[in-house]
């Protein structure tokens, strides 16, 4: 499964390892190449400006340690002049330039993120989400699947999904060791077995 982005600090990768964690998704849109997903604003808190913050990285105050993040298109910049707890898992950042609750409302919503070259280096069997979307999904006997879009975590678990080359609804498929057994970055494909059961029917042959 996907894990979240850890602290800099610490020698292990971001996100994505079949079996386990919780995903760092793409995102909606066209997400530019080289950034990973860290974050995202939520609603404002009182009126100077502070605003919800929730964190992917696997230490969830870690996420200030990046620098200035962005917006999915990179076009925009976010420094976090201050971060502290807000209880429930949820932070709460005061954002440079962000000054009352107007500003802090116009960025509910955004997602925040982080340069990929300032992520830790993979280890064996652990990848970053961003690295898996565009790889061609093919099946054990080399039949071609579709493209991976996206790795999403609904509650149970992380799902890659997975767009048919002809079109149509999209394949979900368990992110597990069981129904992907290889995954080949220097390749740029996923080799997946399907379960008995998928939500979507595999394009006819």
């Amino acid at each position: 499964m996907a894990r979240k982005p850890p602290p800099r600090r610490q020698p292990s990768p971001s996100s994505g390892k079949p079996g386990g964690g919780v995903s760092a998704r793409a995102g909606q849109g066209a997400v530019r190449a080289g950034l990973v997903l860290v974050g995202r604003f939520g609603a404002a808190v009182g009126l100077k400006g502070e605003i919800r913050l929730q964190s992917f990285t696997g230490d969830p105050m870690a996420i200030a340690d990046y620098g200035a993040l962005t917006d999915q298109t990179g076009a925009r910049a976010f420094d976090i002049e201050n971060l502290r707890p807000g209880g429930q898992g949820i932070l709460v950042a005061r954002v440079a330039g962000v000054a009352d609750r107007d500003a802090a409302e116009a960025l509910t919503n955004i997602e925040l993120y982080a340069d990929r070259a300032l992520m830790p280096a993979e280890t064996e069997d652990e990848f970053y989400v961003a690295d898996l979307i565009g790889l061609s999904a093919v099946t054990v006997a080399g039949e071609r699947l579709g493209e991976v879009v996206d790795v999403v975590n609904y509650g149970a678990g992380d799902i890659v999904e997975v767009k048919p080359p002809h079109g149509g609804d999209t394949l979900l498929f368990p992110f597990t060791k069981a129904v992907v057994p290889e995954i080949d970055i220097p390749g740029r494909r996923v080799v997946i077995a399907p379960p008995a059961e998928v939500d979507g029917e595999p394009p006819a042959a």
